[in-house]
C-alpha cells in the first residue's frame, strides 16, 4: 500500500508543473491546457449546481457567452453610450461590467428558473440557454452568426498577453482562484447551508437554512464561474462568435462535472482534463478507424456516460484518489473559541406550544379533526395512535411544514400557523424526522452544525475568503458540545452515513439541540435503538426537561414512553381519543380498543 501523501505536498508539485508547463511543452500542449484551464472553470461552477447542491443546469455555455460577447463588444465598440462609456476600450473594466451583468441576468433567470423542481428545472434551463444563444446570432450589435473581431489583449501592468503561454498563467489563476474560493465556501455554514439542499427541503428549512436564497447563491456563483472563462477565452481567441455558446457545449460542460465527480471540487479540473484530452485524440484517431471524417467522438461519450452513470456514478476522483492517496485533513476544534450566546428557556410550567382545533384536509380526507393539544416548559407530552391516525400530519402543523385548514397553532403566545418552519425554528422550535434526514458523506460534527445555522450570520463573501474563521469556530465548537451531550463523542469525525441507524436518530437530536431550542419535536426517536441506547436517550430527555425544555414526542414503543412522559395524547383517525397521565390512558378503554388490543 501506498503512502499517503499530504495534501500541500500534492498541491505544490501540481503548482510546480503549472509553473513550468509553458516553458517547455509545446505550444499545442499549452493551448490544450488553455482550454482545460477555461472549461475548468465552468465545470466548477456546475460541481457547486449540480453535484453538491442538487441542481442540474444545461445552460452554463450561455453564461460564459454573456462574458465573451460583453467584453467583447465594450473593447471593440467604436461608440457606447454615454452611461457606458467609461468601460470601453478596457478588458479589465469590461470584466467587472460583464460579471455584474451575468450575475443580474442569472438573477433574473434563476428567480424564473429555481421555482420548478424534478425534470422541469432542467428543461428550464435549455430553454433559456438556447434563447440566449440565438440571441448572440441574432443581433447584428453582436456580429450576428460571424461574430465579432478585433478584440485586444488583456494587459498587465502595460505587458500584453498576446499568445497562449502568456496567457496560460492568467487563465490557471483565475481557476485555482476559484477553487480555492469554492473549497472555504463549501468548508463553512454558507457551504453546509448548500449541501444541505440534497438532504431535502424540509431538513433544510427546519435547521433555519433559506433554501431559496441557497439556491440562488449557488446558481449565482456558477454563472459567474462561466462569466470569467468567457472574458478570458474571448481575449485568448481575440475573436467571438455564437458557436461556442450553444447547447451541445452545455452539455459537454455538464459532462465534464460528472466525469470528474460532480460532487468534488477538484473533480471539475479532472474531467475537464479528461475529455479535453480525450476529445483530441479521438478526433484525430477515430476518423482513421472508420476511414472518414465525422463527429465520432460524440457517440464515444455518450457511451462513455451510460457507462459511468452505472458503474462509477461519484466520477472519476475516487479512482483517481485510490492511486494518488492524499492524507485526510481532520477537522480541528478551537478550544478557546467563545461560546455561542443561548436564548433564555421559558419558566417551568408555561404554556409555550398551544394548538387549538388544528383541522387538515388534503380534498375528501380529514387527516387532523379538530386537533388540541399543549406543551409546557419543563414537561415530555407523548403524542400517540395507530398507524396513519395523523401524528406526523399533526407534526408538520405544529412545525410549519404544512399550514393547517382551519385552527390555531400559538408557539410563545404568537400564532405561527403558515409561516414556514424557518421562520418558526428561529423562534425556537426545532425537531427531528420519522424517517432520517442526514447528509450522509458528511461528517457527524458537520451535520449537527447544519443545526447551528441560524445562530451565526457570515454571508458567502466572509466565508469564500476565510473572513468567518472565528464564527466557525464557534459553530463548530457548538456542535462539539451537543455530540457529547448526546454520547456521539467518539464518532465526531465520522461520516454520518457509516453510523447505524440508532446512532443517526440520536445524531438528529443533537443537530436540533445545536439550534438552542425552548421546544423539540421528536419524531419516532427511539425507533431502532437497543435497550442500552433507549436507556441513555431516556435519560437525556429526563435531562432536557430538568433544564427547562418542553418536548412533544411521537413514539411507538410504549414502554419507552410510558417511563418517560409527563402527558400522553392519543389519536385515532385524526381525531383526539384520549389525554391524560400515562397511568390514565393505560387504562383508558378507547384506547384499549384502538391501540392497545382492545378489552378483554
Amino acid at each position: 500500500m501506498k503512502p499517503a501523501l499530504s495534501a500541500r505536498s500534492v498541491l505544490g508539485s501540481f503548482l510546480a508543473l503549472l509553473l513550468v508547463a509553458p516553458l517547455v511543452m509545446p505550444p499545442f500542449y499549452v493551448t490544450l491546457l488553455n482550454y482545460i484551464g477555461l472549461y475548468a472553470l465552468v465545470a466548477l461552477g456546475l460541481v457547486l449546481l449540480t453535484g453538491v447542491g442538487g441542481l442540474t443546469s444545461f445552460g452554463q455555455a450561455a453564461f460564459v457567452g454573456l462574458g465573451a460577447y460583453t467584453t467583447a463588444v465594450l473593447t471593440t465598440a467604436t461608440e457606447l453610450p454615454a452611461w457606458l462609456a467609461w468601460a470601453g476600450g478596457s478588458p479589465w473594466l469590461a470584466l467587472f461590467v460583464g460579471l455584474a451583468f451575468t450575475a443580474t441576468v442569472a438573477f433574473v433567470l434563476g428567480s424564473l428558473t429555481l421555482r420548478l423542481s424534478g425534470h422541469y428545472l432542467p428543461l428550464g434551463t435549455i430553454a433559456w440557454g438556447i434563447s440566449l444563444y440565438f440571441l448572440f446570432g441574432t443581433l447584428e450589435t453582436l456580429g450576428g452568426h460571424t461574430g465579432l473581431t478585433g478584440i485586444p489583449p488583456i494587459a498587465i501592468f502595460g505587458y500584453e498577453l498576446t499568445d497562449g503561454s502568456q496567457i496560460f498563467y492568467l487563465i490557471w489563476a483565475f481557476l485555482l482562484l476559484a477553487v480555492f474560493t469554492t473549497q472555504n465556501l463549501l468548508d463553512s455554514r454558507e457551504g453546509r447551508a448548500i449541501r444541505a439542499l440534497k438532504g431535502g427541503m424540509v431538513m433544510a428549512e427546519a435547521m433555519g437554512v433559506d433554501t431559496a436564497r441557497a439556491r440562488m447563491v449557488i446558481f449565482v456563483i456558477a454563472a459567474l464561474h462561466a462569466c470569467a472563462s468567457g472574458w478570458l477565452y474571448a481575449h485568448m481567441q481575440r475573436f467571438v462568435n455564437p458557436t461556442p455558446f450553444g447547447l451541445h457545449i452545455g452539455i459537454e460542460y455538464l459532462f465534464m462535472a460528472v466525469v470528474g465527480g460532480a460532487g468534488q471540487v477538484w473533480g471539475a479540473l479532472l474531467g475537464a482534463g479528461v475529455i479535453t484530452i480525450a476529445k483530441q485524440w479521438l478526433q484525430d484517431i477515430l476518423p482513421r478507424i472508420f476511414g472518414q471524417s465525422g463527429n465520432f467522438e460524440v457517440i464515444f461519450f455518450g457511451l462513455m456516460m451510460i457507462i459511468i452513470l452505472q458503474r462509477a456514478r461519484e466520477g472519476l476522483w475516487p479512482l483517481f484518489a485510490r492511486f494518488v492517496p492524499v492524507k485526510a485533513t481532520q477537522r480541528t476544534l478551537d478550544a478557546a473559541a467563545e461560546p455561542l450566546p443561548r436564548k433564555p428557556l421559558p419558566a417551568r410550567g408555561d404554556v409555550i406550544l398551544e394548538a387549538k382545533d388544528v383541522t387538515r384536509k388534503f380534498g375528501g380526507l380529514v387527516a387532523n379533526n379538530a386537533m388540541s393539544l399543549t406543551v409546557k416548559a419543563g414537561e415530555i407530552l407523548a403524542l400517540i395512535g395507530p398507524n396513519g391516525a395523523g401524528k406526523s400530519t399533526m407534526f408538520n402543523q405544529i412545525s410549519g411544514v404544512d399550514t393547517p385548514t382551519s385552527g390555531e397553532v400559538l408557539f410563545l403566545g404568537r400564532p405561527v400557523a403558515g409561516r414556514g418552519s424557518r421562520a418558526i425554528a428561529r423562534m425556537g422550535m426545532s425537531r427531528t424526522f420519522q424517517h432520517v434526514k442526514l447528509l450522509p458523506t458528511m461528517s457527524v460534527l458537520e451535520n449537527v452544525a447544519i443545526g447551528a445555522h441560524m445562530r451565526g450570520d457570515k454571508g458567502v463573501f466572509p466565508a469564500a475568503w476565510r473572513m468567518d474563521r472565528a464564527e466557525e469556530a464557534r459553530l463548530l465548537n457548538e456542535a462539539a458540545r451537543q455530540i457529547e451531550r448526546v454520547g456521539l463523542a467518539e464518532h465526531m469525525f465520522d461520516a454520518a452515513g457509516s453510523l447505524a441507524l440508532g446512532q443517526q436518530r440520536i445524531l438528529e437530536i443533537a443537530r436540533a439541540l445545536a439550534a438552542d431550542p425552548c421546544l423539540l419535536l421528536l419524531d419516532e426517536p427511539a425507533a431502532g435503538l437497543r435497550f442500552k441506547e433507549k436507556q441513555a436517550l431516556a435519560e437525556l430527555l429526563r435531562k432536557l426537561r430538568g433544564e427547562g425544555m418542553g418536548i412533544l414526542l411521537v413514539e411507538h414503543d410504549m414502554d419507552f414512553v410510558m417511563g418517560l412522559v409527563d402527558r400522553v395524547v392519543v389519536m385515532e383517525f385524526g381525531q383526539k381519543i384520549a389525554e391524560g397521565l400515562p397511568e390514565e390512558v393505560q387504562q383508558n378503554p378507547a384506547v384499549l380498543e384502538a391501540y392497545l388490543g382492545g378489552v378483554e
